[in-house]
């Protein structure tokens, strides 16, 4: 797993962001943060009516008539505030759900047309913490915790405003624990967002390295290197606690100085105002509504702090979302159109490490129409000019161009109409079996789906299925096993219809039989077309009308199957011992 990670934006990107979706839903934010005024507006009423009541009483002017309307002015005030609160919560809950909806579906948009380079690079783990932890802290954030902010700020501040109307010198202790609330807050903030971006970078690397430990169990089983991976595991494991421990040692601190802080106002108001009722300056109604004010906002302060820590997750979590978008284009000039269907690579060199070279000094010019079938032992780079040829990656040297237009340089969805690839690696997305197809052609009818599934030998087994085309596949519905999957991939070549096809080994996960039929069920539908195929299978080769054999990043011979088992040289080896293996089996 690569150390190298993903950009993660700086703070003015993610405030930028936030001003951008603040004012795509400005009408909202503004309904509700009216909405959650009035509710804390009528939370008010209630400690101001028993401080009325407690001076009418005092005073001996109080009658039962007066008593009784303050009991339904009190009332009164707390239904309206259940009302007001609960219609409040509700748009809040929709505003967090549309933020949340368009912020996760402009992220998505971003990582499918993420550079495959960069993405390797930086290892599955540190993408798939993005798109799993980082994307679920923002949207805990989005729904919940700016709907609290919103309601915890407003009574906050009206809460302080109806104190100091009430007296303004009472209302005085109740910023008595404000130094130590915000010199206490200003400490954590300092060093918790760093902090938790450690934590969550951890997070990714243990995500990474468990990840890979269990797709490549096998090979770590069979080459004996479970105590090795047992030590990255452990080193992960300690860094991500590490990072734990780190951000709940802050914790430990912050959380109990501000909960001193909640507590310190009360106090004050009652002793400072017992001394400004002896000296004549407050009435007992006044200190009791400022000490009933001051204990009313311990819960919203207290939650509005909690919300900090937790608004510091989100951000920083934002922060690696946005930060996927800094990632630089590996075309940034896509504006050439291919004048043909002409697929050419000259001069081809390509290394992945400054200095060791995977491709050297290959051409490879096919016909219009010519079938071409490379061969060669692992390692030889057959599959890292599968890549070149398709445009996904440049190369170092020389140039791939596609009816004498620059691949890199053509932009996607007009290159993904003329020449495709197809890996021995796949991917059913959940959704319906129609879904997955109709992801090469959105338009395609479900006649011709089946059709599609047919050339690929997949209708048999699709009919089979409990709704036909409309099954859900993959997690949670029915999961198809590789071969299946495999002649998904392949039905979606038949609906693209390019004019040039890369297959990397497509037909590998099949059985020989399997592949074999499926091979010749291709050949009706390729026919005509340019065809370049990483053979896993020498009959593959043998159907071709040109070979060629690569070894250690180099074309070492060219040529049709009779005239390169004739020269006896690197193909025939080859095609020897592929039959003595078919026959020994």
């Amino acid at each position: 797993m690569s150390d190298t990670t993903l950009p993660v934006a700086a703070g003015d990107k993610v405030r930028g962001v936030a001003r951008v979706l603040i004012r795509r839903h400005r009408g909202e934010l503004l309904l509700v943060i009216s909405l959650h005024a009035v509710a804390a507006l009528a939370g008010l009423v209630g400690p101001w009516v028993i401080g009325r009541m407690i001076d009418a009483l005092s005073g001996g002017d109080a009658g039962m008539s007066t008593i009784d309307g303050m009991f339904l002015l009190l009332a009164g005030a707390v239904l309206a505030q259940a009302l007001v609160t609960r219609f409040a919560q509700l748009w809040s809950l929709r505003l967090g759900e549309s933020v949340f909806a368009r912020l996760r579906e402009e992220f998505l948009a971003t990582v499918t047309s993420l550079p495959l380079g960069v993405v390797e690079r930086a290892g599955t783990g540190d993408l798939l913490s993005r798109t799993t932890s980082d994307v679920d802290a923002v949207a805990q954030t989005v729904r919940f915790g700016i709907p609290r902010i919103l309601v915890t700020g407003m009574t906050v501040i009206l809460t302080l405003g109806a104190a100091f109307i009430i007296n303004p010198l009472v209302a005085l202790g109740v910023l008595a624990g404000v130094p130590l609330i915000a010199l206490s807050s200003r400490w954590y903030l300092k060093r918790s967002g760093p902090g938790y971006r450690r934590q969550l970078a951890t997070y990714g690397r243990l995500v990474g390295v468990i990840n890979e430990t269990v797709e490549g169990a096998r090979t770590i089983d069979a080459l004996d290197l479970a105590p090795v991976q047992r030590l990255k595991i452990d080193r992960a494991l300690a860094a991500r606690n590490a990072a734990e421990r780190y951000t709940l040692g802050l914790r430990s601190v912050w959380y109990p100085l501000t909960t001193l802080g909640f507590l310190i106002p009360v106090i004050a108001v009652l002793l400072w105002g017992a001394y400004l009722m002896g000296q004549g300056l407050a009435s007992a109604g006044d200190v009791t509504t400022v000490a009933l004010y001051a204990m009313q906002l311990t819960g919203p302060v207290e939650e509005l702090v909690n919300w900090m820590d937790r608004l510091q997750v989100g951000t920083t979590a934002l922060a690696r979302i946005v930060g996927v978008g800094e990632v630089p284009s590996d075309r940034p000039e896509a504006d050439e159109t291919p004048d043909g269907e002409q697929l050419a690579a000259r001069g081809i060199r390509f290394s992945y490490r400054e200095g060791v070279d995977v491709l050297r000094d290959v051409d490879l010019v096919p016909q219009i129409g010519e079938r071409v079938a490379i061969v060669g032992p692992s390692g030889s780079g057959k599959s890292t000019l599968a890549r070149l040829l398709t445009g996904i990656t440049a190369p170092t040297a020389g140039e791939v161009t596609l009816g004498r237009a620059d691949v890199m340089r053509i932009p996607l969805p007009v290159l993904r109409q003329h020449v495709a690839l197809v890996t021995q690696e796949h991917h059913v997305f959940v959704g319906t079996l129609a879904d997955n197809l109709r992801l090469a052609a959105p338009d395609a009818r479900d006649s011709e789906l089946e059709e599609a599934l047919q050339v690929v030998g997949a209708l048999r087994w699709m009919r089979a299925m409990p709704h036909g085309l409309d099954t859900v596949v993959g997690s949670g519905g029915v999961v198809l096993t590789p071969a299946q999957a495999q002649q998904v991939a392949l039905a979606r070549l038949v609906l693209l219809d390019p004019h040039t096809l890369v297959l990397d080994e497509a037909t590998s996960l099949l059985d020989p039989r399997a592949a074999r039929g499926l091979e010749q069920s291709l050949d009706r539908v390729l026919e005509g077309r340019t065809v370049i195929a990483i053979a896993h299978r020498l009959h593959t080769a043998r159907d071709a009308d040109r070979i060629i054999v690569m070894r250690d990043g180099r074309i070492v011979e060219a040529g049709p199957h009779d005239e390169l088992v004739a020269l006896g040289g690197e193909y025939a080896a080859l095609w020897a011992s592929w039959q003595a293996e078919s026959s020994d089996e």
